[in-house]
């Protein structure tokens, strides 16, 4: 397909709901190079570095969470939902979409619901096993709803829902960035990591998570032997210079860096990842088979991290630690154990990799486009 089509993706501000959609923006421009994909959301500086750094134009639009704050907070809200709606409607009057993809984030709420105003085709993407308020709500309005989840809450039964898995990103940037420390954002190929090395990736999603930095440092600190250990160390702005720092005095091999870009590349250099309990994270984690410990964050909505966590506990295609629970013993034992036996360690792995769905991106690239010839 070599048609012009024009593709808005609405949503974002976290890595969550943010990475799918470049996911399907990268489907979409390689199976139609001369589509064209404009991205809707917030001015989080996250979410706008992000897209530059992978070559996406975006636009931003007024809005703001309605759930939880004060009363007069969640009018003030409500209010701000016509501005953006007005914004909306300017936006997708002047770039003449084809068709409107929502993947969450309360910015997407108004972009959807434009498209709704203007009869574009739109769907939308829900990465969790239990929905934001948002999705939930523009479930009325979508014509499709594509799920990372077969028990989706509230989305399982719904004869618009498809369960496709959740889209993974395939390539890397376009324009790699540095660190603060003046590193490559992208060090997966320059990683001094011996065959015989235990490599631990340790991330608490796109902005870092204190609970799990603190506790792995104390952990690393109350190990005996750290001379096959590698880390990989995704820490969040805040804590990166604190956690690089804490390596130096342990004497630990290591890579630390506020946020990687190249996570996926990374996650391939791991025996074992310690994460958040994301949708995105997880499906990474699948379609790699790589053993991991979960720890969801404890103020996630709904909790839903920890159902997401769960899946794949039950599965035994992950170690669960609550966050209440974290402690540097805690994990120091239960990595222990993981590096103990390799044999269990290795089955961890397998099962994930059971639960993998790897092509969502085509799936739901292919259904925007209304092509059938895309392999999948």
């Amino acid at each position: 397909m070599k048609n012009k089509f024009n593709l808005i993706i609405a949503g974002g501000k976290t890595g969550g709901h943010l990475f799918p959609g470049i996911a399907v923006a990268q489907a979409i421009k390689s199976k139609n190079p001369n589509a064209k994909v404009l991205f809707i959301g917030t001015d989080a500086p996250f979410e706008v570095s992000t897209l530059e750094t992978y070559g996406f134009d975006h636009k931003v639009i007024i809005s703001k969470p309605i759930k939880g704050g004060s009363l007069v907070g969640k009018l003030y809200s409500t209010g701000l939902i016509l501005v953006s709606l007005i914004q909306s409607l300017m936006i997708l009057t002047r770039f003449k979409p084809n068709f409107v993809l929502g993947v969450g984030g309360f910015s997407s709420f108004a972009v959807v619901l434009a498209a709704w105003i203007l009869r574009i085709p739109r769907a939308i993407q829900e990465q969790n096993s239990i929905p934001g308020i948002t999705n939930r709500l523009l479930s009325r309005f979508a014509d499709t709803i594509f799920t990372a989840f077969e028990t989706t809450r509230g989305m399982d039964n719904n004869h618009k829902t498809r369960y496709v898995g959740n889209p993974i990103r395939r390539t890397s940037p376009v324009q790699p960035q540095k660190s603060n420390q003046g590193s490559s954002q992208n060090p997966s190929q320059d990683l001094d990591i011996n065959p015989e090395d235990f490599t631990i990736l340790v991330t608490g999603g796109s902005q870092g998570a204190a609970s799990i930095n603190h506790a792995f440092v104390r952990a690393m600190e109350l190990m005996d032997d750290l001379s096959r250990v590698y880390i990989i160390h995704q820490t969040g702005t805040a804590e990166e210079n604190k956690i690089r720092d804490a390596y130096g005095k342990i004497a630990v091999r290591s890579t630390v860096q506020a946020f990687f870009h190249d996570m996926p590349a990374l996650q391939d250099r791991a025996d074992l990842v310690i994460t958040r309990a994301g949708a995105g994270a997880i499906s990474e984690l699948t379609i790699k088979g790589v053993p991991s410990i979960l720890v969801p964050f404890p103020h996630a909505a709904d909790d839903h991290q920890t159902y997401n966590a769960k899946i794949l506990e039950n599965k035994g295609a992950a170690v669960l630690i609550a966050d209440q629970n974290l402690t540097g013993s805690v994990l120091k034992e239960t990595i222990k154990t993981l590096m103990g036996d390799k044999k269990a360690l290795k089955q961890i792995g397998i099962a994930a990799g059971r639960l993998a769905m790897p092509d969502a991106d085509k799936i739901i690239a292919a259904s925007i486009l209304n092509t059938k010839d895309i392999e999948v």
